[in-house]
């Protein structure tokens, strides 16, 4: 056995004869205990809300989405559409339709709108049952609407509310000046049938309607569309999905997965995730002084043992690698310990008796999720910052110090 190492456990489990560093190694060892627990508890929590926040982003986004790659439209062929279906990976498609709406209901504008012409195929690529939060869904084919809880508490109209017409403008293309706002706008009157809530963002921003309203308010032609969706059936491999669909339509469209779909959303969790990673580093680098501390304070508590070690002919180096096994071994321990402390609360967290979670709000417990990846970063966090810890204590051992007694 490494004589050092074996040294180095020997006084990492013996006690000093000097209390105060007895006293200075528990607080360094409970430290280290509390900054692994902490950081593996925040990372788990943040994981938790990462995933609770996007299940709210992404209930209406498709597994995959084919936009036009020039401007806001494209046409789909008959042979394209063949072409899709016989893709054995794509469960089902929906065609939609996307434009920046201007609405009105009784003397009440509502100017940053947008339309979603949907077809037949939408409900199943979507759960819309999941969404909705009064009514129904619109019947094809029909000048029905469903519209976000946002814009039907702004406009101030229900569910079929026949007594409040509600228009829809789009200003048509074209050149030359603007003789009146009739021929300015393409218009459709339309009747709510439902109210649907995702979040705020989602409520106060679109309208869902049949395609053929949205082709007509927009003079599309049958076959323009904006995109197409799709839901992929369970297994398939998005990225060969993604080529066989790119190899259909070519590149007048741009296919994102769901990810993409919320590319902002996913960088400012991912950026928040990270600063939280280096804040709690930080307090962990804190606590770890503590061992530094302990270490020094056990090298000099140790000099006349040293002192022998050296006249019976072991080396410098060797004495220094004492107390970098010893810090090493202890910021190890203490991570080990800190890890398994932060796993039980989590699990409590997610399985254990009501009484003992933390709550958001009276019902919501805080979401929590449990990814073995963070073990491993938090064992790495702790391994690498003990042992540079103790490489900085250890360093304090020079030739004079060990002589010199």
């Amino acid at each position: 056995m490494n004589v050092s190492l074996y040294i180095a456990k020997r006084y990492l489990r013996s006690k000093s004869s000097n209390n105060a560093i007895n006293i200075i190694t528990i607080i360094a060892l409970i430290g280290v205990i509390l900054g692994a627990a902490a950081l593996f508890i925040v990372l788990s929590g943040f994981a938790g809300l990462k995933d609770f926040t996007l299940q709210f982003s992404t209930v209406i986004d498709p597994d995959l989405k084919a936009a036009s790659a020039i401007g806001k439209s494209y046409f789909l062929t008959e042979e394209e559409a063949a072409r899709l279906n016989q893709i054995e990976a794509v469960d089902v498609y929906s065609k939609i339709v996307e434009e920046r709406v201007f609405i009105m209901s009784d003397n009440k504008s509502y100017p940053s709108a947008y339309i979603k012409g949907v077809d037949h195929n939408f409900t199943r690529v979507n759960v819309v049952d999941s969404i909705l939060e009064q009514g129904t869904w619109f019947q094809d084919k029909t000048n029905q609407i469903v519209v976000g809880s946002g814009i039907s508490f702004n406009l101030s109209f229900g569910v079929l509310d026949y007594n409040k017409a509600i228009s829809m403008y789009v200003p048509k293309p074209g050149k030359g000046q603007i003789a009146s706002a009739e021929k300015a706008f393409n218009t459709v009157h339309a009747v709510n049938v439902g109210v649907f809530s995702i979040n705020e963002k989602l409520n106060d921003t679109y309208v869902f309607a049949p395609l053929s309203l949205a082709q007509r308010l927009l003079n599309y032609e049958p076959n323009q569309i904006s995109a197409i969706e799709f839901k992929l059936r369970e297994g398939a491999d998005i990225a060969v999905v993604r080529d066989q669909i790119q190899g259909v339509l070519g590149s007048k469209v741009v296919i994102k997965d769901r990810a993409q779909l919320n590319d902002a959303l996913y960088k400012m969790l991912n950026t928040e995730n990270l600063a939280v990673y280096l804040i709690f580093t930080l307090v962990l680098i804190i606590a770890l002084f503590n061992v530094i501390g302990s270490i020094i304070m056990m090298i000099l508590d140790k000099k006349t043992s040293l002192n022998t070690f050296f006249n019976l002919g072991v080396t410098v180096k060797d004495i220094r690698k004492i107390f970098f096994f010893q810090g090493s071994m202890m910021s190890i321990i203490g991570g080990l310990v800190g890890i398994l402390f932060g796993l039980l609360l989590s699990l409590n967290q997610l399985y254990g008796p009501m009484a003992l979670r933390v709550f958001i709000t009276p019902t919501l417990p805080y979401p929590v999720r449990i990814k073995i990846i963070n073990v491993f970063i938090v064992f790495f966090t702790i391994t690498v910052l003990g042992v540079l810890a103790s490489r900085i204590a250890s360093a304090r051992i020079t030739k004079q110090l060990v002589r010199d007694f």
